[in-house]
């Protein structure tokens, strides 16, 4: 793991759709976007060009919705769509702040927002707009996690960084498990080979054939510190990098 964060200019955040719902079991709620809008206000002062992959479960979860007989394929264009009314929300949340945000969606929705253009996502990360992706990769089968690497890829990010509601990456779920152990640092194939659940496989996959490193922890700590903290302090969560 670096010592500096200098040559982390680019960053792309993923992050759950439960972020929103606060103290709710769904949905999204005011309070919840203003606190987080706050948090990317903070990274946007701090002179980060900033990306945003933003999740859809607070809102649908195709998983659930194919356990019932439904095709695969409208679950996940249903979990899709959830993902562009949370970056509409991010928006309007971020744009109170006079913070300059933009909304692109891989999903065509062109009355609500920007159809996603490789060209036009480099050229507002320059301009220091933050950038909300939904609609995941526009695909069904892929995972959130994925279009985040996805994405982290095309525009060349320094760093994908996943927050989560645990503080890294662990040999097993520490929510279940009281003797489960902090991984500091691992490789991407070590993620791999172990099977290890916090983020999507095909995602790791695509950020190794990048060389783009991943950096998991808990979404609070935004809250309470700067990014550039976090970054170097090893026990702020996990970087997965190397081979």
């Amino acid at each position: 793991m670096q010592e500096s964060t200098a040559s982390y200019k680019r960053i792309l955040l993923k992050l759950s759709g439960e972020v929103l719902t606060d103290s709710q079991s769904f949905g999204i709620h005011q309070e919840a976007c203003k606190k987080l809008a706050n948090d990317l206000h903070k990274i946007h002062r701090a002179g980060f060009e900033l990306g945003v992959v933003i999740g859809g479960g607070n809102i649908f979860r195709g998983i659930d919705l194919r356990r019932t007989g439904m095709p695969r394929t409208p679950a996940d264009h249903m979990g899709m769509l959830a993902t562009l009314l949370n970056g509409i929300a991010i928006q309007q949340a971020l744009i109170a702040l006079n913070v300059p945000t933009c909304v692109m969606s891989a999903l065509e929705c062109p009355k609500v927002a920007e159809p996603y253009n490789w060209t036009k996502a480099l050229q507002y990360l320059k301009e220091k707009q933050v950038v909300i992706f939904v609609g995941g990769t526009g695909n069904p089968y892929f995972t959130t996690d994925t279009a985040a690497a996805l994405r982290a890829s095309e525009v060349e990010a320094d760093v994908l960084i996943k927050a989560t509601k645990v503080d890294g990456i662990y040999d097993k779920d520490p929510l279940k498990f009281k003797d489960a152990v902090k991984y500091d640092q691992i490789s991407y194939s070590e993620v791999l080979a172990e099977k290890l659940q916090v983020i999507d496989a095909t995602a790791v996959a695509l950020c190794r054939a990048n060389q783009i490193p991943i950096f998991v922890f808990h979404m609070q700590r935004l809250t309470n510190q700067s990014l550039n903290e976090l970054l170097i302090q090893k026990e702020a969560g996990t970087w997965v990098n190397g081979q």
